[in-house]
């Protein structure tokens, strides 16, 4: 019953997580330029339309609770343990990659339409 509520209470953090990434905003040096804000929404739009992503976000979470059930087996007979333990941090592992990645279009895109984006 804990392992239940844990998911429950863990799942929608990790998908509030999910696109934050493509929401960055951007520390620029100087002022921005008059196409600023279009460039940016359209740059958060191709960072949110990188959908290999959440492809990769979803398969690392089904090998963590694979792993997670075999580990939680061998060392303890818990296998639905083990198995909700390793998709939570298999999630949580690549959600943060999958952020970081989305941030980096983000500011590669703006960089590329000429805006002074520093991080």
């Amino acid at each position: 019953m804990k392992k239940t509520l844990m998911i429950a209470a863990l799942l929608p953090a990790l998908a509030a997580c999910a696109d934050s990434g493509a929401n960055y905003q951007p520390i620029l040096d100087g002022q921005p330029k008059a196409a600023f804000q279009s460039d940016l929404a359209a740059c958060q739009a191709l960072a949110r339309n990188q959908n290999q992503f959440d492809k990769e976000r979803v398969a690392a979470t089904v090998l963590g609770a694979g792993a997670g059930a075999i580990l939680g087996e061998a060392d303890s007979d818990d296998a639905l343990g083990g198995a909700v333990a390793g998709a939570l941090a298999g999630g949580v592992a690549s959600s943060v990659d999958v952020n970081e990645r989305r941030e980096a279009i983000v500011i590669e895109c703006l960089r590329g339409r000429g805006h002074r984006v520093v991080g």
